[in-house]
């Protein structure tokens, strides 16, 4: 199977041009990012062969770096620091927060913000879910990139099939925060 040429409405490919692409399965428990390489399509790996990258960020305090965590770093902190680890955030994108309060009614996290943009209270601040997916994507892209040897040019994220408008689109602003080009399908 090939990997087909993908281009926006109005503007062509460059058949000569190296691009690299490749797609994301931005799970609610775990993610991952695959590619096509001459013809077959792989899942790309960390630098310890894991190919899995749990849907976990977590917001720490950090003398170096930022202090974000995610992946199975985070998840090692989900039990011992819950309120500043987000597990599953794909279940609140593009919900309300009065949405958000009445399906997941036991969640260990503190939220504040408006009915139409909830957020979660954390030691780095209010992080509102979109943050949250664009950490996981952001983790996906730099694996993508280290392991294809340059810059994504496109990216193509899955979501479920029962996700509304505002879902998808939240989906989208995730991946814009991350500065991907995106076709969500």
């Amino acid at each position: 199977m090939a990997l087909l040429q993908i281009a926006e409405p109005g503007q062509s490919t460059v058949p000569h041009e190296h691009r690299l692409a490749a797609g994301i399965d931005l799970g609610t428990t775990n993610s991952l990012i695959a590619s096509v390489q001459s013809g077959e399509a792989s899942t790309l790996t960390d630098s310890q062969g894991r190919d899995i990258l749990p849907s976990i960020v977590s917001y720490q305090d950090a003398p170096e770096g930022n202090g974000i965590l995610v992946g199975d770093e985070a998840k090692a902190l989900s039990v011992s620091d819950p309120q500043n680890t987000i597990v599953s955030a794909k279940r609140l994108i593009g919900r309300s927060l009065s949405d958000i309060q009445s399906k997941y009614p036991s969640l260990p996290y503190q939220f504040c913000g408006d009915d139409n943009h909830p957020e979660i209270m954390t030691r780095h601040g209010n992080i509102n879910p979109v943050q949250v997916s664009a950490e996981i994507l952001k983790k996906l892209s730099q694996r993508a990139e280290q392991a294809l040897g340059g810059e994504l040019t496109g990216v193509v994220i899955t979501v479920p099939r029962h996700f509304d408008d505002a879902q998808r689109q939240s989906t989208k602003d995730a991946a814009k925060l991350v500065v991907l080009m995106y076709y969500v399908f």
